[in-house]
């Protein structure tokens, strides 16, 4: 059950970091409010997975799932850059947070 909080926690940082962009600034009230909202969520669901993962495994596997899930957003719906440098730096991201799940406990 760690490893679902786990993945739900990396989804929510996905969409707290969303909101974060869309809120410029803190000057739009919607995105404001699902951004503390998800960011909450997402630390509630991180501090319950690591009652059972170890620290760096978790964290590191919760800041991967944000990190290429927004990367990923950004490609896909703001344009940013798919260059082959960036593309295989978001593939390196993936294989650690795999390896980290597979030397997990």
């Amino acid at each position: 059950m760690a490893w679902v909080w786990l993945v739900t926690a990396g989804g929510l940082e996905i969409v707290w970091a969303i909101a974060l962009k869309q809120s410029a600034g803190f000057t739009r009230l919607a995105p404001s409010i699902v951004f503390v909202v998800a960011g909450i969520a997402s630390f509630v669901f991180l501090a319950q997975a690591l009652k059972s993962i170890p620290l760096g495994t978790g964290y590191a596997v919760w800041t991967g799932i944000g990190a290429v899930g927004t990367a990923l957003y950004g490609i896909w719906f703001l344009g940013e850059a798919t260059d082959a440098l960036r593309l295989a730096s978001i593939v390196l991201i993936v294989a650690g947070i795999v390896g980290l799940k597979l030397a997990a406990p």
